[in-house]
């Protein structure tokens, strides 16, 4: 059962905090996973052989509930793990004049000046050579080792009124030390009981060491890195989880396959083994789904994304018929030009399914003059023929490193998508 309000808000917390990277949110569901009772699968092609199992590749994740047989419908609900951040390059250490200094990639469209004068951490996965072969962990320093410090206001008199222009390559350096001294992969190696011998490579990124916390006056605000889309995964195992523990997902005349696939990469395009272009949706409901499972008017896709809250600030950039609040319910994007997945039968669905459980529903489309955004919605939409509806939660200071939401959304959330597993 979804818990509501403070309780899940804190939850989202914990589990945000215990995600500094895909690799590390994929670990955090699998346990959550395990302790609701689902087990761990090495392939998609043993899907069929347990009622409730689970697969994880890299910073990708499926796990499927239900029905054995899958012929009613199947029900999916798809996120992904990937925020924009600052990623290491493969030579990393350098100098900055004198300083020690990291080589980055931004990775994303990340709002570059919130990740000034911050104290940021690493992690990652490393692949390491041992006696039995190659070996691959998750490694994590939640230690202040880097930091961008921006230029005094005396350097630069115009930035107030003109804007900060920040070049990649020059100015988003982090900066690590002066002398020579700890090694960053020793420090990471050492923390997983390696040696840095042991490193054949490594897949690593930065990230924000603040705490994710409950804010406003009234605590009417979670402030957290990686809301956009940890929220959403989140919710999503919350879901399935809670569906398969209530016993829920029966439809008239049986059964119904329930899917979660948390994929990587949606930041960069989708386009990667992991991504929503890859194979892991469309292999998993080819072993577990029948054809008239797939082609049912029941069977939907959620894919659930964060959505634009309306800026107080900023009103001008926002449609003036669909405002969106934090903490009004989930919202449900719209786009004529297929950048959401979102259609009619679909949105009466959803509709549907957040009257029956009492929660409130919000509706999302851009200004007609402004690019929009989009998710994995319109891919899992072409890649597998079922029904999808894009659907999030509002949040403000999107892909920046430090985001904000409301803390009663995250909650109607996952109890919707609950609801759509069950109805």
């Amino acid at each position: 059962m979804i818990v509501t309000g403070k309780q899940y808000a804190e939850d989202l917390c914990g589990f945000i905090d215990s995600s500094p990277s895909p690799f590390h949110a994929v670990n955090t569901a699998a346990k959550k996973l395990l302790e609701a009772g689902f087990t761990e699968i090495d392939s998609v092609t043993s899907i069929n052989k347990e009622e409730s199992v689970f697969f994880r590749r890299d910073g990708a994740l499926l796990a499927i509930s239900g029905s054995l047989d899958g012929d009613e419908a199947v029900r999916v609900i798809g996120a992904h793990t990937d925020s924009p951040n600052l990623r290491l390059k493969p030579l990393f250490d350098t100098s900055r004049n004198g300083w020690r200094a990291l080589g980055i990639e931004v990775y994303g469209s990340a709002l570059n000046n919130s990740w000034l004068d911050r104290d940021l951490g690493c992690s990652g996965r490393l692949v390491l050579k041992t006696k039995k072969g190659m070996l691959e962990k998750i490694c994590h320093l939640d230690e202040p080792i880097a930091r961008i410090p921006q230029l005094a206001i005396h350097l630069d008199r115009q930035v107030n009124e003109k804007g900060l222009i920040l070049n990649r390559q020059n100015h988003l350096q982090p900066l690590i030390g002066i002398r020579e001294g700890s090694n960053l992969l020793a420090k990471l190696a050492d923390s997983i009981n390696h040696d840095i011998e042991d490193i054949l490579s490594f897949d690593l990124m930065l990230h924000d060491l603040t705490p994710s916390t409950l804010s406003g006056i009234d605590q009417e605000f979670i402030s957290a890195p990686r809301i956009d889309n940890l929220l959403s995964c989140h919710a999503a195992i919350s879901a399935l989880i809670s569906t398969k523990l209530s016993g829920g997902g029966l439809l008239s005349g049986g059964g119904f396959t329930q899917v979660v696939v948390l994929y990587d990469h949606e930041e960069v395009g989708s386009t990667s083994s992991t991504g929503a272009l890859g194979p892991l949706l469309n292999g998993a409901l080819t072993r577990r789904c029948s054809e008239a499972s797939l082609s049912s008017e029941q069977s939907l896709i959620i894919s659930s994304d964060c959505a634009h809250g309306t800026h107080p600030n900023y009103v001008e950039m926002h449609d003036a018929d669909h405002k969106i609040f934090l903490n009004e319910g989930p919202v449900v994007k719209y786009n004529a030009n297929m950048r959401y997945a979102t259609d009619a039968p679909g949105a009466a669905i959803v509709k549907t399914a957040a009257e029956n459980a009492n929660i409130p529903l919000q509706t999302f489309v851009s200004r007609s003059d402004l690019a929009c955004g989009s998710t994995i919605g319109p891919l899992a939409a072409a890649s597998t023929g079922i029904r999808t509806v894009d659907l999030g939660v509002a949040q403000l200071a999107m892909h920046s490193a430090r985001e904000m939401c409301g803390s009663e959304d995250p909650a109607y959330l996952a109890s919707l998508l609950t609801k759509l597993l069950q109805e």
